[in-house]
């Protein structure tokens, strides 16, 4: 049995915890994605589990900092 989730899970699992993590920050999208230097509509893509957009560790880095959340909080699925 493989310790590892799906490609398609672990992409759920980072859409869901940037915007869980971000609504309770109280930021919007688009003052997040002015905070971390992407536009509005690839972070909303981002947040969407229909939008499929891939992101880098870089993004990912980035996010977590303006969220003030550890790096693994973006990838944990509890």
């Amino acid at each position: 049995m493989s310790q590892y989730i799906s490609k398609l899970e672990l992409h759920k699992t980072v859409c869901n915890n940037i915007k869980k993590l971000r609504i309770q920050s109280g930021l919007t999208q688009a003052q997040l994605s002015e905070m971390i230097d992407i536009s509005h509509d690839y972070l909303r893509r981002l947040e969407s589990e229909k939008g499929q957009k891939d992101f880098t560790f870089y993004t990912l880095y980035k996010v977590a900092i303006a969220l003030n959340v550890p790096l693994d909080a973006l990838v944990s699925d509890e």
